[in-house]
């Protein structure tokens, strides 16, 4: 089955104990231009029978799936991650009434994390990004890019919405106690993430940490300078640009890897 421009519809399983909740989730689907089945199934072991074919309904292939996390006997985390243990697995989507579970859902490998009740407008974002992850073309790796990596998004709640944040959005991070805020070209976003484990999943995308409380994009760092009280940095340019402070044990470091970054972005000329 395919759609108005000729783009094959998807099949979408919807997963979740509650009836009425079931009901309005399917519902929603159907009426979702980019989908043409939609199967539901009442608990993980029900969905999981389905993928694997032991169900009358299933069809040859599901293409996502959106679930309920908090669900008795097999949760909805429990279920994504025996998803990625299947050979080319349908694309996770979490659909819950808790905002507190997003990070945890996105560590499992997760495209969205959708708030109950779901808007076709809110659906409809969803599945243009699961469209457009399906038709990228792989990345394949060239060379010993330090600058660069998989991209990531990070969860952020405003106002009882989840946004992703894409990490190539980020130009430094600040700690603050156990959280972490974000600086963007558009803002600054709080996240309950520890700058040490950013430091860890981000370091081969090229960030570094300058300073206890800073990280920063190295690609985007302008200017090492020193200052009366030490080092700084320039993160930016223009208005827009960003001061901090390059504590004495991490200057050597700094300094080395910017080295790097020079040579071979000269190389490459």
């Amino acid at each position: 089955m395919s759609g108005n421009d000729g783009t094959a519809l998807l099949v979408a399983l919807a997963v979740d104990d509650e009836k009425g909740a079931l009901s309005d989730l399917a519902y929603v689907l159907e009426g979702e231009p980019r989908i043409g089945t939609v199967l539901t199934a009442s608990n993980a072991y029900e969905a999981l029978s389905m993928l694997r074919g032991e169900s009358a309904e299933a069809p040859e292939r599901v293409d996502v799936v959106f679930m309920d996390i908090r669900m008795p006997g097999l949760d909805g985390l429990e279920l994504a991650r025996v998803l990625g243990m299947i050979s080319d697995p349908p694309v996770a989507v979490f659909v819950t009434a808790y905002e507190d579970r997003a990070i945890e859902a996105f560590d499992v490998g997760a495209v969205d994390y959708l708030m109950k009740p779901v808007s076709p407008e809110r659906l409809s974002d969803t599945m243009r990004r699961i469209v457009r992850t399906r038709t990228a073309p792989a990345a394949t790796p060239e060379g010993d890019d330090e600058i660069t990596g998989d991209e990531e998004v990070i969860p952020v709640e405003l106002a009882g919405t989840t946004k992703l944040v894409p990490r190539s959005s980020v130009r430094w991070v600040e700690a603050q106690g156990d959280y972490a805020r974000l600086h963007t070209g558009d803002g600054s976003h709080l996240v309950r993430i520890p700058l040490s484990q950013l430091e860890d999943r981000w370091s081969d995308a090229g960030f570094v940490r300058i300073h206890r409380s800073f990280l920063v994009s190295l690609a985007l760092v302008t200017e090492l300078r020193m200052s009366p009280s030490g080092y700084m940095v320039r993160v930016g340019s223009g208005t827009e640009a960003a001061e901090l402070p390059v504590s004495r044990r991490h200057t050597r470091a700094l300094k080395d890897r910017l080295v790097r970054a020079a040579k071979q972005g000269w190389n490459e000329r």
